[in-house]
C-alpha cells in the first residue's frame, strides 16, 4: 500500500512540473461534482477534480454515510442470522484520491483510468444480539449488547467517461463505468452480556459467532466470562460504480 501511494504522489508531483508547459490558460480547470446514485444508500459525498494538465488530473472526494440500516444485509448474512442482530445499525466515512489519466479531448472531458488509493471506516450503533443455549434439554435464549468499528486503507483501478453538457462546458456527467480495489482491514467488535457466561455457555456463543460465515470478512473470537470479542484482521474488498453530476469553473 506505501507502494502505491508514493507511485500516486510521484505522478501527481510530475504533472504539476509539467503545468506550465502544457495548460491552456482558456480552459477552466476546476469541477464540484456529486455522485446522484449513491444518495439511495444514504451516501453524501462531495468530489473536487483539479486538471493538472490536458491529459492528467487529480480527484478527491469525502463520503459519509449516516447511522442507519445497514445496506444490502441480506447479501452477506442469512434470514435466520440476520434475526440474531436486532436493531443493528451503522454510519461510514471514506476519503479518496485519484490521479486520473484522460484519454479522450482532455481538460477533464472523455475516457479515462484512475488508480485511486482510499480510505473507509464503519461503525455500528449499540445493537443487540443473542444466541441459543441449550442447558438439560431446555433451550435459552443470551441476550447481549454488541458496539464496535472497522477500517480499511486500500488501492484500486476505475475505469470511467466524463462529459461537458452545455455549450458552456460548465456543467458535467462523470460515468464511472467500474472500478474496484483491494487492500487490508482491521476492526474491533465487542458484545457484552448481562450474566456472567460459563465455560460452556462460552464456547457455545464461540460457535455460534464463527458459524455466521460473513463473506470477504477474516475474523476470530475471543470469549469470556462478560461476552465475546470479534477481530477483524484481513482483506478489505470493494467495489465502484455510479453517476456524478457537477459544475466545472
Amino acid at each position: 500500500m506505501k507502494k502505491f501511494t508514493l507511485i500516486t504522489a510521484f505522478l501527481v508531483l510530475s504533472g504539476l512540473q509539467a503545468q506550465e508547459i502544457t495548460t491552456s490558460p482558456s480552459e477552466k480547470m476546476n469541477i464540484i461534482k456529486t455522485n446522484v446514485t449513491a444518495y439511495a444508500f444514504r451516501n453524501i459525498n462531495l468530489t473536487y477534480e483539479r486538471s493538472i494538465n490536458r491529459w492528467l488530473s487529480v480527484n478527491m472526494g469525502f463520503g459519509a454515510m449516516p447511522e442507519g440500516k445497514v445496506p444490502f444485509i441480506n447479501s452477506f448474512l442469512s434470514d435466520e442470522d440476520e434475526k440474531r442482530f436486532q436493531n443493528l445499525e451503522a454510519k461510514s466515512f471514506n476519503f479518496t484520491i485519484e490521479p486520473r489519466f484522460y484519454l479522450g479531448a482532455g481538460y477533464g472531458k472523455g475516457f479515462y483510468i484512475a488508480p485511486y488509493y482510499r480510505y473507509s471506516k464503519i461503525t455500528s450503533n449499540t445493537f443487540d444480539f443473542y444466541y441459543d443455549y441449550t442447558f438439560s434439554g431446555t433451550t435459552f435464549q443470551i441476550p447481549l449488547k454488541g458496539f464496535g468499528n472497522a477500517n480499511g486503507n486500500s488501492g484500486g483501478v476505475m475505469v470511467g467517461a466524463q462529459f461537458f453538457l452545455t455549450a458552456s462546458r460548465n456543467l458535467v456527467l462523470d460515468f464511472w463505468i467500474a472500478g474496484a480495489h483491494y487492500g487490508a482491514g482491521k476492526g474491533d467488535f465487542t458484545l457484552t452480556s448481562d450474566i456472567p457466561l460459563t465455560p460452556d455457555m462460552q464456547a457455545e456463543l464461540k460457535r455460534e459467532i464463527e458459524n455466521l460465515d460473513i463473506p470477504y470478512v477474516n475474523y476470530t473470537v475471543e470469549t469470556n466470562t462478560n461476552g465475546a470479542r470479534v477481530i477483524i484482521d484481513g482483506p478489505w474488498i470493494g467495489f465502484r460504480t455510479g453517476l456524478s453530476v457537477g459544475y466545472r469553473f
